[in-house]
């Protein structure tokens, strides 16, 4: 098991709080199939709205285990399907998470592949615009760094910067331990309202 025991386990909520940091992309980055789980360091791709170019060139360069961190401007485009996901697998990349749409929703479920991203469209696109790599990007309204660690689940996308990243795991750690232990209290029969100092105390564990 790699890229920090898979963030240890934590969902992308847990991991947001932890932080302390503006972390969480916008809700309108959502899995494109349920049940998926991203999780890896990312690969940016700076690409254009309606052009995949940029993506296919990504797909080479990318380092296996890596997730692509695309910024398409939220374009309503499918730069991304099945032949990439096919592609991307092939490579060894872990995922995709993308500020645009992608299609071939089905295919890429049954390929196992996870993608995050802002919508879902069929309109086809171009491919003129050769893409920049490794440079920051703007993803659901946070910027993305190469490197970076990048989470998602149901309920959303974080975006953990590779600096803080230990340090971030170290007090999710810390939090799910506490968490577990007030919710071991209420199936004793405590209520939250008795527990109310303690909830206050997981939050500490957040912004000490």
């Amino acid at each position: 098991m790699s890229t920090n025991d898979l963030a240890r386990g934590h969902s992308s909520a847990t991991l947001s709080e932890a932080s302390g940091l503006a972390t969480a992309l916008c809700p309108e980055i959502r899995s494109l199939w349920a049940g998926a789980r991203l999780c890896g360091p990312a690969f940016t791709v700076q690409g254009a709205g309606g052009d995949n170019l940029a993506l296919h060139h990504a797909v080479l360069q990318a380092p296996p285990g890596s997730v692509l961190v695309a910024d398409l401007g939220g374009a309503r485009f499918g730069h991304w399907g099945e032949i990439l996901t096919v592609a991307a697998r092939q490579r060894g990349i872990a995922g995709l998470l993308i500020d645009g749409g992608v299609r071939d929703a089905a295919e890429t479920e049954a390929l196992g592949f996870p993608v995050f991203s802002r919508n879902n469209a069929i309109f086809g696109t171009r491919k003129d615009f050769h893409g920049v790599f490794g440079h920051p990007v703007k993803v659901g309204g946070i910027t993305v760094h190469t490197g970076d660690l990048v989470v998602g689940d149901v309920d959303g996308v974080v975006a953990l910067p590779a600096p803080d990243t230990q340090r971030i795991l170290d007090r999710a750690d810390a939090r799910v331990a506490h968490e577990n232990e007030l919710m071991k209290q209420l199936r004793d029969g405590r209520s939250t309202l008795d527990l109310y100092d303690n909830f206050k105390a997981v939050r500490a564990v957040t912004t000490r």
